[in-house]
């Protein structure tokens, strides 16, 4: 049996010394300066890869470990189905336990419902903005090179070499192409 920690954090200009020094009893720690959002997160995959049966993976928070709910679930199965357990140190959770995987679903679920409700007060804020005036959202800005695009499709480039110079996407350039199409 290997005992594993995973620490991350956002932003390099973050430092991890404080999940290191909670996890400083792990034979071996994940560690990587990576968004939760970001779906390639190299060090949790290696991670996931290495630990075999009757091992267990520390994390400091649960938001160190997963990006939402769903995906916490589908690390915990993932970890299940290996027979890992998983430590959330500032939670007292240990899923080795009937109760720790009932709190950590529980909580899973709290956190996704609190993250529905602030983007639900955010919609409510900007609708209000929007009413007063002072709300005009994001700038299209692929949007506002249409006759650049649409040159650059004249003269033979790709869709991808367009996007590229022009720095925006590619699906930009298809939407452009389409409503030039209309």
């Amino acid at each position: 049996m290997a005992v594993y920690g995973y620490a991350r954090v956002s932003t390099t200009g973050q430092n991890l010394d404080a999940q290191l020094a909670a996890l400083a009893d792990c034979d071996h720690i994940f560690q990587e300066k990576r968004s939760g959002a970001d779906k390639d997160r190299p060090e949790l995959e290696n991670l996931l890869n290495t630990v075999r049966a009757g091992d267990i993976v520390k994390v400091t928070k649960l938001c160190r470990l997963a990006r939402n709910t769903r995906h916490l679930l589908e690390i915990v199965e993932l970890l299940d189905e290996e027979e890992v357990g998983l430590q959330v140190l500032n939670l007292g959770i240990d899923t080795t336990s009937s109760t720790g995987r009932l709190l950590l679903t529980m909580i899973g679920a709290v956190a996704a419902f609190e993250r529905s409700l602030l983007l639900e007060r955010q919609a409510e804020g900007i609708a209000i903005a929007k009413a007063k005036g002072k709300y005009t959202g994001r700038q299209a800005t692929a949007r506002a090179q249409s006759d650049e695009v649409l040159e650059l499709l004249q003269q033979g480039h790709s869709k991808q070499a367009i996007a590229d110079k022009l720095g925006i996407s590619r699906s930009s350039v298809y939407r452009i192409t389409k409503d030039n199409n209309e």
